[in-house]
């Protein structure tokens, strides 16, 4: 990589990505009853040094900006708060692993539906089949609302990823969902300031999130598509 990767989230503009980072799809895979249970990859797109992604849901071009935010007026105010997570997200203890949760990050990727949902099931992660799904589901959640957490280290399970940007498709819900941003990118608002690294977040390029730039699963309600 010619340099550290980044993105920039310009004033009621696109995001502009630096440093050669991965840009996939990825599809949310869902079972018979339509729940989300897993990714899958289905198309790698070429990593350019830089290159910059439609914010406001309506280029033409789209992932990619054309400019479509300065004839409609986009505004793409940040409204997110700047507190690190942890600061924001309440903590379920259970009896080997604990869960924190920040409501606000919802991506509506529904990994915590199944098998009971993750909030029951932290009360029986002393179960060790309960406690394999309840890890699978939390770091399967894109936007990071979700955390696991080792009682006895009090540490966080975060699996491995490479860092990448994924082009979020719903196939459950029939529509595009937000970018997936992986493997710790830092994320600078348009004032400068860097939001919180983390492995897992979610950004809204739908155009519709109030939580800008962050998702809050608008996209579903709206019916978002990039039409690819």
């Amino acid at each position: 990589m010619s340099q550290n990767p980044q993105i920039k989230v310009s004033r009621n503009g696109p995001y502009l990505v630096s440093g050669s980072v991965t840009l996939v799809r990825q599809e949310i895979v869902g079972d018979a009853h339509g729940q989300s249970v897993d990714w899958k990859t289905v198309e790698t797109l070429e990593a350019k040094d830089t290159y910059a992604l439609c914010r406001c849901g309506h280029s033409k071009n789209k992932p990619f900006c054309d400019g479509t935010h300065k004839q409609i007026g986009f505004d793409g105010t940040e409204t997110a708060s700047r507190k690190p997570y942890l600061d924001q997200a309440e903590m379920m203890e259970g009896p080997e692993l604990s869960l924190t949760d920040e409501e606000a990050l919802c991506a509506f990727a529904r990994f915590c539906d199944p098998n009971g949902r993750v909030w029951n099931q932290v009360s029986e992660t002393d179960v060790p089949a309960v406690a394999r799904t309840f890890v699978h589901q939390v770091n399967n959640c894109p936007a990071g609302r979700l955390v696991a957490w080792q009682n006895d280290t009090q540490k966080p399970i975060e699996e491995h990823r490479d860092q990448l940007i994924a082009l979020v498709e719903d196939i459950p819900r029939g529509c595009s969902g937000p970018l997936w941003v992986q493997g710790g990118i830092p994320v600078e608002a348009a004032d400068g300031t860097t939001y919180e690294v983390r492995n897992r977040m979610t950004l809204c390029r739908c155009g519709a999130s109030s939580n800008k730039p962050f998702c809050d699963g608008s996209h579903a309600s709206i019916n978002f598509s990039d039409k690819v």
